[in-house]
């Protein structure tokens, strides 16, 4: 499979979506863009990251890592985002220690970020980008791309429908077997925010 070559294009919020962002990727030789759903903390994580003048006046976790990483000897070479299943990207961090090369199986926006400090190049698959990614169009008026507006599309179809109707149910109303099901979706989902949700619900049923 060929590999293709990705730069971080920016960050793109939706202010209709609470806490809804769009890390959007772009081919190095070529005119497509990936966009990739990621938390607010992993945005901001991004965000300090590439902007090199802002200075944490403590290590957040993304730079704890990488002081670790280093401490350890261990460099990040490279990225690959390598499968997308069901609107979820997979990715793997290459990374090298005493000339052995390890792969680690990491969620996208971890691995951008630990990308950005380690200055390593972003990959991903051809048929990734054939299936997700968009060319820059340009308006109608022929005035600049129209970028923005896909992207806060794209935010709303990936935070509405079944995603935003589960996260507004009273979970005090549903059944064992149904929040059992629903913190499975979560889950895989990377939606680790309402999956505590329904952890503490379930808790809370096993003390009554």
């Amino acid at each position: 499979m060929v590999l293709v070559e990705m730069i971080i294009k920016g960050i793109s919020y939706s202010q209709g979506q609470t806490g809804a962002y769009a890390l959007i990727l772009s081919e190095v030789n070529g005119d497509r863009n990936l966009p990739i759903i990621i938390g607010a903390f992993e945005a901001q994580s991004i965000a300090i990251g590439i902007e090199k003048e802002i200075n944490p006046p403590r290590p957040i976790t993304h730079d704890l890592m990488h002081n670790c990483f280093v401490s350890y000897g261990i460099v990040v070479k490279q990225i690959i985002i390598h499968k997308l299943v069901d609107g979820v990207f997979y990715s793997s961090l290459i990374c090298v220690r005493d000339k052995i090369e390890e792969i680690i199986d990491a969620r996208t926006s971890d691995a951008v970020a630990l990308s950005i400090r380690f200055n390593a190049p972003i990959f991903t698959y051809e048929n990734i980008l054939k299936k997700a990614g968009f060319k820059n169009e340009k308006s109608n008026q022929g005035e600049g791309n129209n970028d923005d507006q896909w992207i806060k599309n794209f935010i709303k179809e990936q935070t509405s429908s079944d995603k935003e109707s589960d996260k507004e149910k009273d979970f005090s109303k549903i059944t064992l077997k149904d929040l059992k099901a629903l913190l499975k979706k979560f889950v895989k989902e990377e939606d680790y925010e309402s999956a505590a949700k329904v952890r503490d619900e379930l808790s809370s049923r096993k003390k009554g």
